[in-house]
């Protein structure tokens, strides 16, 4: 099976002392970094997403910042391609789907930042698009939210939309199980 790798906005902004840090992102980090490993050693295709916020009114992501940069545990290579976006779906206004297309692959497995915002943003117009789709759970992380005076932890926000990811838009797994049955087709 051939599949694509899609690294959504793994950047220094969302790590702890960045502009706006989310629940457990060195470990998602970590398992995106295994991930990637595991398809650059395979010869799979990657591609890097980098959100740039250009506005006046931008919080975090800003061009020119520490924090818009890719974190180091997923660099892109000199020949891997990052792809700049402005919104939370990777699709919109950029040319991710051509490269999807391009690649002529039968998988695009999603991992990233922000599971409640971009990743799934990113998943459900890939499903939209046709794609079939895979998400590697272990290597997305989200932040704590807040709603109607509640506030909904990190790894719960994690969860609830994962769950509803899995619910008709992907198959989610984790960097582990993804590995494993790559193993056991080849």
């Amino acid at each position: 099976m051939a599949r694509l790798l899609v690294i959504v906005d793994i950047q220094n902004d969302y790590f702890p002392g960045g502009a706006y840090p989310l629940v457990g992102t060195e470990a998602a980090a970590d398992r995106a970094s295994a991930l990637l490993a595991y398809f650059r050693e395979s010869g799979e295709p990657v591609v890097h997403v980098q959100h740039v916020w250009d506005a006046p009114d931008a919080t975090f992501m800003r061009p020119g910042t520490h924090g818009v940069e890719i974190n180091d545990a997923v660099a892109p290579l000199a020949d891997e391609p990052v792809v700049l976006k402005g919104s939370p779906n990777s699709f919109l206004g950029t040319d991710l789907e051509q490269r999807v297309r391009d690649a002529a692959v039968d998988d695009v497995v999603i991992v990233g930042m922000m599971t409640s915002m971009c990743v799934d943003s990113t998943v459900r117009a890939a499903a939209d698009l046709g794609f079939a789709v895979t998400v590697a759970s272990d290597a997305c992380a989200a932040p704590d939210l807040e709603f109607g005076g509640t506030v909904i932890p990190g790894d719960v926000v994690h969860a609830a939309f994962l769950a509803a990811l899995g619910d008709g838009f992907a198959t989610v797994t984790t960097v582990g199980e993804l590995i494993q049955h790559a193993h056991a087709e080849a």
